[in-house]
C-alpha cells in the first residue's frame, strides 16, 4: 500500500514548547521518573487556581450553553471586551469589532489563515512565541525575524526591523509582555514600532495575552492606542494567563484603526469563524465576570505576590550560576537565560536539554525552539513555589558545573 505521509504544509513548521523533549518526558514518566516540567506556562498544576466568581458564573450559564453561538462569540463576552478596550482610550470600538476564540492560539491561526497569500512576509520576532512562526508557515507565509536586543532588556531593534521590510512585507508581530523573554516595552518603543507600520502600511498583529502579568514599575501600553485611523491593529488577549483558566480557551482578537480599508479581510475572518461554528460557550460565559469583576492577579504581581516573588527568585538563581545571565523579566511567567559560549560550548541545544532531563529529571525549552538564532538560551516557567524553583534551578546548576 501506498505510505501516508503528512501535508507538504507542515514542511518547516515546529512547536518545540511541545515536541521532542516532551515526548522524551513522557518515556521518562512511563519509566517511573517524575519529572518537573518548566516547558509550558500551565497556571493549574502549581496551585493557581481560578476566581471562585469566575468558575460560579460558567457554572450558572451552562443550562444556556448547550447549543451553537453566534460565530463571534456571545454578546455579553463582546460586550465586555468592547467595554475593556474603551475604558482603556479606544473609545470607537464596537461589539462588531471582537471575535471570540478557543483562546489566542486558534484566533492567530484563524487570522493569519484570513489574510496570507503564499508567500507574504510577516515580521516575527526573535525570540518569539513559536505558534506565530510556525502559524505563518502553516498559512504559506514566509517569517521573517526581527532581533530583539538582549543587551537592551530586550527591546526590539528597531533598525533590524526597517532593513528587512521589504515590498512583500504585509504585517508586524509585537508581543508585548514578551514571551519567552519578559520584556515589557516602554510606550516610547511602542510609538516606535508602530510608527514603522504606518510608514511601511503594515497590518500589526499584537498578542498581549500577558497585559496584566506586569511587575515593580513596568506599564502596559496597548499597541492599538497608538494605532489611530491609519494602522489596522488587530490586538489579541484572553483568560488564559491572568485568571488562571488556560483550560477553558477564552480569548479574544479585537480589531481597530482603518476597518473601512480591511471589509474583504474581515469578510475571510468571519467565513474561518463560521467555519468553526463557534467557540467554546460555556467558557465565553466567563470573560464578563473576569473583565468587571475583582481584579484578583494584583494580589500575585506585586512584592509578596507568587508571580512576581518566583519571577525574581528565579532570575537571581539563574543569575548566581557561573557563565549564566538572565535579564531581569518585568513581566509575563518566564526566564530566557543565557549560557556563556565561552564556558558552555553547546553546539545542539535541543540535545542540552535532553540531556538535562534525562540527567536532573528536569523539563525546559531550548533557546532556538522559540527562533533564537544560536544555542546559548533556554526557558524556564517560573510558576512553581519558592522551594522547587531552588530545588530545580540548583539541579541546573549542579548539571551545568558538569558541562563547563
Amino acid at each position: 500500500m501506498r505510505p501516508i505521509r503528512q501535508s507538504k504544509k507542515l514542511q518547516g513548521v515546529r512547536y518545540d514548547v511541545r515536541g521532542p523533549i516532551l515526548v522524551e518526558a513522557q518515556r521518562l514518566e512511563a519509566e517511573g521518573h517524575r519529572i518537573l516540567k518548566l516547558n509550558i506556562g500551565n497556571t493549574a498544576p502549581f496551585g493557581f487556581e481560578a476566581p471562585e466568581q469566575i468558575l460560579a458564573d460558567m457554572v450558572h450559564h451552562l443550562p444556556q450553553s448547550q447549543g451553537y453561538a453566534d460565530s463571534q462569540g456571545i454578546w455579553s463576552a463582546r460586550t465586555a471586551v468592547m467595554h475593556y478596550y474603551q475604558s482603556h482610550g479606544l473609545r470607537d470600538v464596537g461589539v462588531e469589532d471582537i471575535f471570540i476564540g478557543n483562546g489566542v492560539s486558534e484566533l492567530i491561526s484563524m487570522v493569519l489563515q484570513a489574510f496570507v497569500d503564499d508567500g507574504n512576509e510577516i515580521l516575527v520576532p526573535a525570540p518569539d512565541y513559536p505558534l506565530w512562526t510556525g502559524a505563518v508557515t502553516l498559512a504559506g507565509g514566509i517569517p521573517v525575524h526581527y532581533r530583539c536586543d538582549e543587551d537592551d532588556d530586550w527591546n526590539p531593534d528597531l533598525a533590524d526591523i526597517e532593513a528587512k521590510i521589504t515590498e512583500n512585507t504585509h504585517a508586524l508581530v509585537i508581543i508585548n509582555p514578551n514571551n519567552p523573554t519578559g520584556a515589557v516595552y516602554s510606550e516610547a518603543t511602542v510609538k516606535a514600532l508602530v510608527d514603522i507600520a504606518r510608514r511601511h502600511q503594515l497590518v500589526v498583529m499584537a498578542d498581549e495575552i500577558y497585559e496584566k502579568i506586569l511587575f515593580e514599575d513596568a506599564q502596559h501600553h496597548h499597541v492599538a492606542t497608538h494605532g489611530g485611523n491609519d494602522v489596522l491593529c488587530l490586538t489579541f488577549s484572553g483568560l488564559s494567563k491572568a485568571y488562571r483558566v488556560c483550560g477553558f480557551r477564552a480569548g479574544w482578537v479585537m480589531i481597530s484603526g482603518p476597518k473601512e480599508l480591511a471589509t474583504d479581510f474581515l469578510e475571510g475572518l468571519t467565513l474561518i469563524a463560521n467555519m468553526r461554528m463557534c467557540a467554546n460557550v460555556p467558557a465565553q460565559h466567563a470573560i464578563q465576570t473576569a473583565l468587571g469583576g475583582y481584579q484578583s492577579v494584583e494580589e500575585l504581581i506585586g512584592p509578596g505576590g507568587r508571580f512576581y516573588e518566583q519571577s525574581m527568585l528565579a532570575h537571581d538563581l539563574l543569575n548566581a550560576i557561573p557563565g549564566v545571565s538572565n535579564v531581569r523579566p518585568r513581566g509575563a511567567l518566564y526566564c530566557f537565560p543565557r549560557l556563556d559560549p565561552e564556558v558552555y560550548a553547546i553546539e545542539d541545544d535541543q540535545a542540552f536539554v535532553i540531556d538535562l532531563l534525562r540527567a536532573k529529571k528536569i523539563l525546559v525549552t531550548h533557546g532556538t525552539g522559540f527562533n533564537w538564532p544560536t544555542p546559548d538560551h533556554f526557558r524556564l516557567v517560573t510558576l512553581p513555589e519558592a522551594s522547587v524553583l531552588e530545588e530545580a534551578i540548583g539541579r541546573i546548576a549542579d548539571f551545568l558545573a558538569t558541562r563547563r
